[in-house]
């Protein structure tokens, strides 16, 4: 595959094909079988061969262009229904990992790297406690945004005490919100964080 087709495209008809690299419509076919028992194609009955094929280096690239205000908003998208999740999920030992974290998030608000740290894992702990293996990856991926120049550049422009203290509180919020079981409270209570952030993010790259 030279990309000229991307993942979920249609290949046009094998007429067209065999025409186009000059080949029997017999040795084509034995062609698409092979890419097909590659798992590079699928074919469809009734509607046609289409490309399953993708690049291992996707997720990494979409990684290095994405911006902070990228990373809240797929955040927006996902962690309000990971916390009614982890309401119907979660168990005691998760929740208690999570208060664990909030303890070490709350005992130096002055050091805003090791809060990011922290930040990082509790929010992977509220996936980890939904036990959905694709919701877990994908905040993974997304969070692997953090360690790009620009969120480390944008961290040491809006962590400073005061927010630090917002965070740490809006987390609890969170937290115990879950532990009672209130799915949609924790939801609202985690897109009122995201909020926050977006708005502190935004203000920063205002500057």
């Amino acid at each position: 595959m030279k990309g000229n087709y991307l993942l979920h495209d249609r290949l046009p008809a094998s007429r067209v094909l065999a025409e186009r690299f000059g080949v029997a419509r017999n040795t084509l076919r034995d062609a698409l079988q092979q890419l097909e028992g590659e798992g590079l194609l699928q074919t469809r009955p009734g509607s046609g061969t289409y490309v399953t094929y993708q690049r291992e280096d996707v997720g990494a690239d979409v990684v290095a262009h994405a911006g902070p205000l990228e990373l809240v908003d797929a955040r927006f998208a996902l962690e309000p229904h990971i916390c009614r999740l982890c309401v119907l999920q979660g168990r005691r030992e998760d929740f208690d990992e999570l208060e664990k974290l909030c303890d070490k998030m709350e005992e130096n608000p002055e050091d805003p790297s090791a809060f990011a740290e922290l930040d990082t894992e509790f929010h992977t702990g509220l996936a980890m406690a939904t036990r959905n293996n694709l919701l877990i990856w994908m905040i993974r991926h997304i969070s692997a945004v953090r360690t790009r120049e620009e969120w480390t550049r944008m961290t040491r422009m809006t962590l400073d005490r005061e927010i630090i203290t917002t965070y740490n509180r809006q987390h609890r919020q969170i937290l115990d919100a879950i532990r009672a079981r209130a799915a949609e409270e924790a939801a609202n209570h985690m897109k009122e964080h995201l909020g926050t952030a977006r708005l502190s993010l935004t203000r920063a790259a205002d500057t």
